[in-house]
C-alpha cells in the first residue's frame, strides 16, 4: 500500500485524475501480453518529462518501486508490477514533437503509437522502418526499451539502429539528454545506445530522437512452399548469398501452417514443412520486380514446389494474409500461449525448428514456430491451458529446453522481446557469470535503491511468480 500522503503528493504533480487506485484500474494495469499478472498499488499517468522527473523524486525518496509501461504489449512480463508500487504509464505522452524533414529526424514522446508515427512521416515521403507485430498499438518508448524488431529488420535493422538521442529520467529524478541530430558522434560514451533494450531498469525513456530515411516507392511480394524445412533454410542462404537483401523473409513451420488453415481455410498446404513470405522493395520498379523474380527463382531451384509472385496490391495482401493471421489463429486453438523469441545463426534455423518440434512431441503440447528467417529470429509459441496445472509445468520445461537449444546452436535468448522475467533464469547460461555481474554493477550504479522495474532482466532475488 502507498500512504495517503504520498498519493496526495503524486496527485499534485500529475493531476488528481491521473493517479488511479480503484480495483478496476489496478486490474487493467496488472498484466501484459503474457499469461502473468500482478496488481500495482497505484497507476500514475504523467503528461511530460518534467512530471516523470517529479514522480521519480518522490518514489526515490520513499523507496517505492516504479514500473514504466507503454501499452502493455510486452511478451516477457517486463511491465508487470510483481513488487507492487507504481505503474508509470506513459500513454498520455503521445505527441510527435517535431518532424525535421531537412535533417530526416523526428522527436517523439515515449507514448506515441508506432504505426501512427509511421503514418505521419510517410505523408512527408519519409520512412521509419522498424515494424514489430504490435506496431498498431505498441509505443515508441516500449519499442526502444525492448529494442523491438519486426519483419523488415533483415534489410533495415531494429529500433535501436534508428535512435539518435533521447531524454531519460534517472532513478533519482534527474533528467538526462543524450545524442543529437548529427550523423557522427564520438563524444564520450554513447549513452543513447546505452539505454536501448534496458526495459526500464536503468531509467525511464520519455522522449526519443529518431532517424528517418526516404520511403521506398515500390514493393513486391512472393510466397514459397517447401516440403522440407532444410530446403527453405538453404533458399534463404542462397538468396542472401546472391547479393539480394530482401525487405523481409518470414517463416511459418508446419504446426503454424496447420493452425492458420484451421482458422481461415485458405487452402494452405498443411503437408509442407515450411512456407516463406518474401518481400523486396526499392525506388525503381523494374529493379524491384527483377529482385522478386530472382528470389522466386532461387526458391524454385532450392526445393520450393509452389511459388507465387503478387501482381497487384490485392494479391500482395492475400499472400501476407496467412502470416498476419498467425496470432489470432493460435488464440483459437488454445486458451493461452507463451510467445518466445530466440535468435540463432541463420544456418541453424532448420535445426532449431526440428528440435523444437521434438520437444513439442515429447511434452505433448503444440509449439508453433514462425518468425524472421532472414535474421534467424524465431518465435516458438507454446499453446496451453493455464487452468491445468500439468500444462503449466510442461510450459516451463518446454521454454527452458527451447532456450537451451538457442544457446547450444550459437544463438541468444531474445531477438526483440527482451528478457523481462520469463527469460531471467536463463540469463547466466546465455551470457556467463561475468556479464551478469557487470550488469548488476551498472544497475547498482544507476539505481542504488533498486526501485526501477525491480526483478526484471537481472536476477536480483526479487520474487515474481507469486512467491
Amino acid at each position: 500500500m502507498i500512504e495517503p500522503r504520498i498519493l496526495r503528493e503524486l496527485k499534485r504533480i500529475v493531476g488528481e485524475e491521473n493517479v488511479l487506485t480503484s480495483p478496476e484500474d489496478l486490474i487493467a494495469y496488472s498484466y501484459d501480453a503474457t499469461f502473468l499478472e500482478h496488481r500495482p498499488d497505484a497507476v500514475v499517468l504523467p503528461g511530460s518529462t518534467e512530471e516523470v522527473s517529479e514522480v521519480m523524486k518522490v518514489a526515490y525518496r520513499e523507496g517505492l518501486p516504479v514500473i514504466p509501461r507503454g501499452m502493455g504489449s510486452g511478451l516477457a512480463g517486463g511491465s508487470i508490477p510483481f513488487s507492487g508500487g507504481i505503474v508509470l504509464a506513459l500513454t498520455r505522452m503521445n505527441r510527435i514533437l517535431e518532424i525535421d524533414e531537412e535533417n530526416m529526424t523526428a522527436w517523439v514522446e515515449a507514448g506515441v503509437i508506432t504505426a501512427e508515427f509511421q503514418s505521419e512521416v510517410e505523408k512527408r515521403g519519409l520512412f521509419y522502418p522498424p515494424d514489430p507485430s504490435s506496431h498498431k498499438y505498441s509505443t515508441i518508448g516500449g519499442n526502444v526499451a525492448c529494442n523491438a524488431g519486426g519483419p523488415r529488420c533483415l534489410k533495415y535493422g531494429v529500433t535501436g539502429d534508428y535512435v539518435l538521442g533521447m531524454r531519460v529520467v534517472l532513478a533519482d529524478g534527474r533528467i538526462l539528454r543524450t545524442g543529437g541530430k548529427v550523423i557522427k558522434n564520438a563524444t564520450g560514451y554513447n549513452l543513447s545506445r546505452f539505454f536501448i533494450g534496458t526495459e526500464g531498469t536503468l531509467g525511464v525513456i520519455t522522449e526519443v530522437l529518431l532517424k528517418l530515411i526516404a520511403k521506398p516507392r515500390y514493393i513486391a511480394t512472393a510466397f514459397a512452399v517447401f516440403p522440407k524445412i532444410e530446403d527453405a533454410g538453404r533458399a534463404v542462404h542462397r538468396i542472401l548469398l546472391s547479393g539480394i537483401i530482401p525487405a523481409s523473409i518470414e517463416l511459418m513451420d508446419q504446426t503454424t501452417i496447420g493452425t492458420v488453415e484451421e482458422y481461415l481455410h485458405l487452402g494452405l498446404p498443411t503437408w509442407a514443412e515450411a512456407i516463406l513470405v518474401l518481400e523486396a522493395d526499392g525506388n525503381q520498379e523494374e529493379a524491384v520486380l527483377r529482385e522478386i523474380e530472382a528470389i522466386a527463382g532461387i526458391c524454385r531451384e532450392n526445393g520450393a514446389v509452389e511459388v507465387k509472385v503478387a501482381k497487384s496490391e490485392t494479391e500482395r495482401n492475400n499472400l501476407w494474409k496467412a502470416r498476419r493471421s498467425v496470432s489470432p489463429s493460435l488464440a483459437r486453438r488454445a486458451p493461452n500461449k507463451l510467445g518466445e523469441d530466440i535468435t540463432v545463426p541463420r544456418s541453424q534455423v532448420p535445426e532449431a525448428v526440428k528440435r523444437i518440434r521434438e520437444i513439442s512431441q515429447k511434452f505433448g503440447l503444440p509449439v508453433a514456430v514462425f518468425g524472421h528467417a532472414g535474421d534467424g529470429n524465431l518465435h516458438p509459441n507454446i499453446l496451453f491451458d493455464k487452468r491445468k496445472p500439468e500444462d503449466m509445468e510442461k510450459v516451463e520445461k518446454i521454454a527452458g529446453e527451447i532456450f537451451k537449444i538457442a544457446v547450444e546452436l550459437g544463438g541468444v535468448l531474445s531477438g526483440e522481446h527482451g528478457v523481462g522475467v520469463l527469460k531471467q533464469p536463463y540469463l547466466e547460461m546465455a551470457l556467463g557469470p561475468v556479464a551478469v555481474e557487470v550488469m548488476k554493477a551498472i544497475k547498482k550504479a544507476l539505481d542504488p535503491k533498486g526501485i526501477l522495474n525491480p526483478g526484471k532482466v537481472i536476477p536480483l532475488g526479487v520474487p515474481w511468480r507469486g512467491e
